[in-house]
């Protein structure tokens, strides 16, 4: 469940090609920023605007003057940017996404309709189609020790390579209100983190996650 047919529908990002060339999702990373400036110019004068340097903004975006932006980044159709986010640069933000109150994007995707609405950090992340998180709830994208993200599952592990990895979050995801989701998160597609959790490692996919020792299959309707 790692690799990213699993996690994602490519269909509901303007990255798809990245994620295409890649294993594992992480991987895409280190290269949000060099894609979205060559993507950028390729994108339909009438229907994004292009106010500054490596920003692409769509023209029925709704973004809020106390907004900060900055390049590169790309804020799809119908997107929400509302009161005092704080977009801080290798950010694609997906057709009908809600980038909430003093809410913080750094080195980002967000596959389309990703709401983000209240407080929250998200750092060196990716969100997939559908995706919530809760008021207050961040990712942790820098372990205490400074050391390499390592993505475990069990007894399994997979180094990434990486300093700054914060969560991967399946299409359909939901998380609670101030949850943390700590360096290296993978969660599976349609799987539900409770209130005020500390989510590590991977969290199988169709699951609610109450704690963690406390991981249950999500029944069918």
């Amino acid at each position: 469940m790692y690799q990213n047919p699993d996690l994602f529908d490519l269909s509901h990002t303007l990255a798809g090609a990245l994620f295409e060339a890649t294993e594992y999702p992480w991987q895409v990373l280190p290269q949000i920023g060099d894609f979205l400036k060559k993507l950028g110019p390729q994108l339909p004068t009438e229907v994004f605007d292009h106010p500054d340097e490596f920003v692409w903004i769509a023209k029925s975006a709704r973004v809020a003057p106390t907004a900060s932006i900055t390049g590169p980044c790309i804020i799809c159709e119908d997107a929400e940017i509302r009161h005092c986010a704080f977009i801080r640069g290798n950010a694609l933000v997906g057709a009908n996404c809600v980038v909430g109150n003093s809410v913080e994007l750094k080195n980002v995707i967000l596959f389309d309709n990703v709401q983000v609405p209240h407080y929250n950090y998200v750092g060196d992340s990716i969100l997939g189609y559908r995706a919530h998180m809760g008021a207050g709830s961040i990712t942790s994208n820098v372990k205490s020790d400074k050391t390499l993200v390592v993505v475990k599952d069990g007894h399994t592990e997979i180094p990434t390579g990486l300093k700054k990895f914060g969560a991967m979050l399946g299409d359909f995801v939901e998380v609670g209100c101030n949850s943390v989701l700590n360096p290296g998160t993978v969660i599976g597609r349609g799987t539900s983190v409770y209130p005020l959790s500390s989510v590590r490692g991977v969290i199988p996919a169709e699951s609610i996650f109450k704690s963690a020792n406390n991981i249950v299959k999500r029944e069918k309707n």
